[in-house]
C-alpha cells in the first residue's frame, strides 16, 4: 500500500480497509490522515481570511499560515508512507532465521533498528500535529470570525491525532534495549503533550471569546 494509494481511495474504500484485517493502515497512518484534516479546517479559516477585504490587514499573514499548513500536509502524506513501510520492515524481521547464536545475534540487531525506525516516524507524525495546533493558535489572534469554530476544530483534532498517534510510538519501547533512545523519546512525548495542551488551550479560549 503507498502513500498515492491511500490518499488517492475514496472516504468509504479507506474506512473498509482501515477495519478490515489488513494490519495496514493501523493507528499511525488513520492518525496521520486524521491530522491532515485538522490541518484542512485551520487551513480553510486562514483561505477564508485571505479571501476577505475585511482582513485586507492580515491577508499576507493568513497566506503564509495557508502555506504552512499545506506543507504540513504534504508532510504528513509523505510520513503516512513511511510509517507502513517502517511497521513492514519491523514485521518483517521477525521472520528473520534464529538457528545459529549469529543469527541469533542479527536477528536481534535487526529488530532492534526496527523498532527505532518505527517509533521515530511516528514521532515525527506527531511534531507535525503540534505544529498544526500552534497554527491553529496563532490563526485564532485574526482568523475570519465566520469561520472561527473550525480553527477551534482544527486544534482539537490536532491534539487528537498527536495523542492517538503517540501510542504508536508507546508500543514500541517496551522492546526496545537501548534505553537512552528510550528516555529520549519519553521526554519528547512530554514535551509535545504539553505544548499541545498549553497551545490548544490559548486557541480555544480565543475561539470561544470570538463565538460569544
Amino acid at each position: 500500500m503507498t502513500e498515492d494509494k491511500i490518499y488517492g481511495m475514496t472516504l468509504n474504500d479507506f474506512i473498509a480497509v482501515a477495519a478490515s484485517n489488513s494490519h495496514t493502515p493501523g493507528g499511525g497512518n488513520v492518525s496521520a490522515v486524521v491530522a491532515t484534516l485538522a490541518a484542512s479546517m485551520v487551513a480553510m479559516v486562514g483561505n477564508l481570511t485571505v479571501s476577505n477585504k475585511k482582513y485586507a490587514d492580515f491577508h499576507a499573514q493568513a497566506q503564509v499560515q495557508v502555506d504552512k499548513l499545506m506543507g504540513i500536509i504534504a508532510k504528513l502524506k509523505d510520513l503516512t508512507n513511511k510509517d507502513i513501510a517502517a511497521f513492514d520492515h519491523y514485521m518483517g524481521c521477525f521472520k528473520l532465521p534464529k538457528e545459529t547464536d549469529e543469527q541469533k545475534k542479527a536477528r536481534a540487531a535487526a529488530l532492534e533498528d526496527a523498532a527505532k525506525k518505527a517509533t521515530l516516524v511516528p514521532l515525527e507524525i506527531c511534531e507535525c500535529c503540534l505544529a498544526i495546533i500552534a497554527e491553529a493558535e496563532e490563526l485564532s489572534k485574526y482568523g475570519n470570525k465566520m469561520a472561527i469554530s473550525d480553527v477551534g476544530v482544527g486544534a482539537m483534532v490536532g491534539e487528537a491525532a498527536l495523542k492517538a498517534c503517540m501510542l504508536s510510538v508507546d508500543i514500541n519501547l517496551p522492546g526496545i534495549k537501548d534505553q537512552e533512545f528510550v528516555a529520549k523519546v519519553k521526554g519528547q512525548r512530554e514535551h509535545l503533550f504539553v505544548l499541545a495542551e498549553e497551545l490548544k488551550l490559548l486557541a480555544m479560549a480565543r475561539v470561544k471569546e470570538k463565538m460569544a
